[in-house]
């Protein structure tokens, strides 16, 4: 990922120079296939988890995260977003939920009219929310705001939205982007009830750490890295970005909570290529420790 300014650092440079090599010692197919194909062939993850919190009301809750859009008009435009939107749609989701960095570069605004129809076209039993990531700061936080506000998603930065069933009640909250130090974890609990399961949204996903340290989540989902975007042989991720180094890519636990990372839609850093790292959809099926009887 590049920085606010635009420029690019050491560290930066030899991350690149290194994945560049090792794509153009592949080969040209190689080379083709990461920058054409791989992009185009979006997964669907399916995810089952155990939240000791869930009420047995909500057992079997399906939950679908999409990230990092970063729409761009090249590789992610508006005929594309509206298939991820189709395939979400199709997974007959309760809640969706977006996990930040909308944009790229550039002015937001100029990509308002791709977003906003887009998402407007999302369904879900519940709602649909959202968190901003580093990069909706970088192009700019208020614009991308404006397109939260009229697609119709719930806007989650700092916030806890609560879903009900009967008396039972599960959390989906939200933190603004950590890189960007925008997060107010004490504002988001404050607002969070005493009691019933709670997921956190948070861009970066090794915020885990300080989430995990309250006790009070059951999950974070989280996006920012696209999974390294380029995963070598072997499992190397030769670029991650700051904050998701430890936990790049998947699930795992920290503590007593569950960390997802998903893996993103979009891509950033040129060349703009996935290897070994297909951009994805995760629908999450939860359930309860405790079955109704």
């Amino acid at each position: 990922m590049n920085s606010p300014n635009g420029l690019m650092t050491r560290r930066k440079f030899l991350q690149l120079t290194g994945a560049g090599l090792a794509l153009a010692a592949t080969g040209g197919a190689g080379y083709v296939y990461a920058s054409r194909i791989e992009p185009e062939r979006l997964v669907v993850e399916h995810i089952s988890l155990s939240l000791p919190r869930l009420d047995p009301a909500f057992d079997g809750y399906r939950l679908v995260q999409i990230s990092d859009i970063h729409m761009d008009h090249r590789h992610m435009t508006r005929d594309r977003l509206l298939g991820i939107v189709s395939l979400v749609n199709a997974q007959q989701p309760d809640f969706v939920v977006m996990t930040g960095d909308f944009v790229t570069r550039g002015k937001a605004a100029d990509y308002a009219e791709s977003i906003v129809p887009s998402l407007r076209e999302l369904r879900a039993r519940d709602g649909i929310a959202a968190v901003l990531g580093n990069h909706d700061h970088w192009v700019s936080a208020a614009a991308v705001r404006q397109m939260i506000s009229a697609s119709n998603l719930i806007d989650l930065n700092n916030r806890a939205h609560s879903v009900t069933r009967g008396g039972a009640q599960l959390h989906i909250s939200g933190v603004d982007d950590v890189w960007e130090n925008q997060h107010r974890l004490n504002q988001v609990l404050d607002a969070l009830p005493a009691d019933g399961a709670a997921i956190l949204l948070a861009h970066e996903p090794d915020f885990a750490d300080e989430s995990a340290a309250t006790e009070r989540f059951d999950l974070q989902l989280s996006g920012h890295t696209h999974g390294g975007q380029c995963v070598l042989p072997g499992g190397g991720m030769p670029i991650l970005p700051e904050l998701g180094h430890k936990y790049p890519s998947g699930l795992y636990q920290v503590g007593d909570m569950w960390q997802y990372t998903n893996r993103g839609l979009g891509m950033t850093w040129f060349p703009q290529v996935r290897f070994n790292c297909r951009p994805e959809i995760s629908v999450f099926t939860l359930h309860s420790a405790t079955q109704p009887a």
